[in-house]
């Protein structure tokens, strides 16, 4: 067993983005941070707009410079969009630092899995909300359902769903969080799920839309990305047969209808018209300083015993930003602040993790985040 490097408590937040929210400031709190950003001066702009002015040291970010910084034990968080994460995993990896992100765990980033190991290093990805909070959910309810069904033979009925939306909802039935361009290719990406049993590959997600009930309120949900490794990731059972597994997107009632012509484009579309397509599409539905978005999350599991018994719950989470602070970063920052103060405590073993991989850990997260005014309401019965 490769020990793991003793973490110096000293981090490296990389980017300035709209998803690094109010959950830096809790890094600051606990450890010795720096930010880097674009420029030294975008660095400092912005935790002046978190309130935390002064409370980190800032870098202007090149490759170069950060390596020339990152010593043996340090944590490495990369907020910079997805595709570089690699060569940011590499830059740790060859300075003896540990590595976090709130993005999904990718092949290129699978690759040095076996390397981080053997030096006592930590990776760990999907600590955000969507992938994050939604992994936490779905291991509180599996337990719940391991406690009364056991190891008995069963049926699995999933689904988890998420979306940022308008807190007020627009014409378009949408604003958006993230690179528009970003937005349009995730709907071009096929989606892998399981229904009645049986692996489905959707073409084009925007086809399977259907509408989910939360709390009185009617939404639209779709597939995304490819729902598979998750199966095994929320160790059920072997006893326990999956009929329907699915993970996707939430967004308002209506959304499919608005988004027709958007559809239509989308089909013969090639690289050039799509990015052409995502500005027309943010100059068309712009956010203003009065814009408040709204995050909704639902995580339902029903596990059917073969002998008759049955059990049923659910997570619903619902916040809304406010005048201090949009819903999506505080969702994003704060239980990904939660996953590094762990790691720069020397809590998580050395190796890749995706999220939190134990039941304890899962519980003492889930209460990190109560304390920092971020709860699911959980109840049971109903069916998925």
């Amino acid at each position: 067993m490769v020990e793991l490097v003793t973490p110096t408590g000293r981090v490296h937040w990389v980017g300035t983005g709209m998803s690094s929210g109010s959950g830096l400031g809790l890094v600051c709190e606990g450890t010795s941070t720096v930010l880097w950003g674009r420029t030294v001066r975008k660095a400092e702009d912005h935790l002046a707009r978190l309130g935390i002015a002064g409370k980190a040291e800032t870098r202007a970010f090149d490759a170069e410079a950060l390596a020339r910084e990152v010593a043996v034990g340090d944590v490495v968080v990369s907020m910079i969009p997805a595709s570089e994460h690699p060569a940011l995993v590499r830059l740790a990896l060859e300075h003896g630092a540990h590595f976090v992100c709130s993005s999904y765990e990718s092949p290129a980033i699978r690759a040095y899995a076996g390397l981080a190991q053997e030096r006592g290093l930590v990776l760990l990805t999907e600590v955000g909300l969507d992938p994050g909070i939604d992994h936490l959910l779905s291991r509180e309810l599996v337990r719940k359902a391991k406690a009364v069904i056991g190891e008995r033979l069963a049926t699995v009925r999933y689904t988890s769903f998420c979306g940022s939306n308008p807190a007020v909802p627009n014409d378009f039935r949408y604003a958006f969080s993230w690179a528009p361009r970003g937005v349009l290719m995730a709907l071009l990406t096929p989606a892998r799920l399981i229904d009645e049993g049986t692996a489905k590959n959707i073409e084009r997600p925007w086809e399977a839309v259907t509408s989910l009930a939360i709390g009185g309120e009617t939404f639209e949900v779709y597939p995304n990305r490819d729902s598979m490794p998750f199966v095994g990731m929320y160790e059920f059972p072997s006893s326990w047969q999956v009929k329907k597994f699915i993970r996707g997107t939430l967004r308002l009632d209506g959304w499919s209808e608005a988004w027709q012509p958007v559809f239509t484009e989308l089909v013969n579309a090639n690289e050039e018209r799509i990015s052409d397509l995502a500005k027309e599409l943010a100059a068309r539905y712009p956010t203003t300083a009065a814009y408040r978005d709204r995050v909704i999350m639902s995580v339902k599991l029903e596990v059917k015993a073969n002998d008759g018994d049955s059990w049923t719950g659910e997570y619903a989470l619902d916040v809304v930003g406010n005048e201090k602070e949009s819903a999506t970063p505080r969702l994003v920052s704060v239980p990904l602040a939660c996953a590094i103060l762990d790691v720069a405590a020397g809590c998580v073993a050395p190796g890749l993790h995706q999220s939190a991989d134990d039941p304890a850990v899962t519980a003492r997260w889930l209460e990190f985040l109560s304390v920092h005014g971020i709860s699911a309401t959980f109840r049971e019965g109903g069916a998925v």
